[in-house]
């Protein structure tokens, strides 16, 4: 278990930290860090997929029968996404930006956010007491989704209202729920058996709305061929990954 731990908490460690990679863009126009962003955003979608259909649900199966409930708890895992991101539709401000007035708009990302974030901590909680291999290959997961995700973060704040190094330091304060969310993980897991089976379910439901319902619309915004093509072989290049993180199982 204190094996577990570790891993689980350098895991969340790192995933914090990367709340802190707006500073990287800082100098980056526009044009230029949408470019980067959208071939992050294929990798990510591809290694998303790639971990439910390659490592979550084949762990669902191998520890407990897949029934109904499983199929029902991964829904239920969409549905939580989709009413997260509803939350942050909820709240509109046409105030213009001054430098004494931040949009609503920007305050409702860090309530959605520090959420997205704690759930991300119970995910993965639940993945390391599966198996350190599945706990990794979600871990991996999660990192290549965050990192397009907090960039795009960072924008939203600078965009309403907050100046650079205030963003900043919000983004990553929302970042350190996800701690709360893997001690409550770790702590469940302990006290309620399999617990850790309904989380990973949650997870595989999370992790499809999020590569269906957020990412892959993206991507279907560039119609250029060259780039769909260099889109497609990231997305590729993603499910690769997982699947090479078998290795280590």
């Amino acid at each position: 278990m204190n094996e577990i731990i570790l891993y689980s908490i350098l895991s969340v460690f790192i995933i914090s930290l990367i709340s802190l990679i707006g500073v990287l863009f800082l100098s980056f126009k526009t044009d230029k860090l949408n470019t980067i962003l959208i071939y992050f955003i294929s990798f990510s979608a591809g290694a998303l997929f790639g971990d439910v259909f390659i490592h979550l649900i084949p762990s669902l199966v191998k520890e407990n029968e897949f029934s109904v409930f499983s199929a029902l708890f991964i829904l239920f895992g969409i549905l939580i996404f989709f009413i997260l991101e509803k939350i942050l539709h909820w709240q509109h401000c046409h105030m213009p930006i001054t430098k004494t007035h931040v949009h609503t708009f920007a305050y409702m990302n860090l309530v959605g956010d520090s959420l997205h974030n704690f759930i991300d901590g119970l995910i993965i909680a639940a993945s390391y007491l599966v198996s350190i291999p599945i706990g990794i290959a979600t871990t991996l997961a999660v990192v290549l989704h965050e990192i397009p995700q907090e960039i795009g973060d960072f924008g939203v704040l600078l965009h309403g209202g907050f100046s650079k190094s205030r963003a900043l330091l919000v983004n990553f304060i929302t970042a350190l729920t996800a701690f709360a969310g893997l001690f409550i993980g770790l702590w469940l897991g302990e006290i309620i058996p399999n617990i850790s089976l309904f989380f990973i379910s949650i997870a595989a439901g999370g992790f499809i709305y999020i590569a269906g319902s957020d990412l892959i619309p993206e991507l279907h915004k560039e119609t250029s061929f060259s780039k769909s093509l260099v889109q497609t072989l990231a997305f590729i290049l993603g499910i690769l990954v997982m699947f090479s993180l078998l290795l280590i199982e």
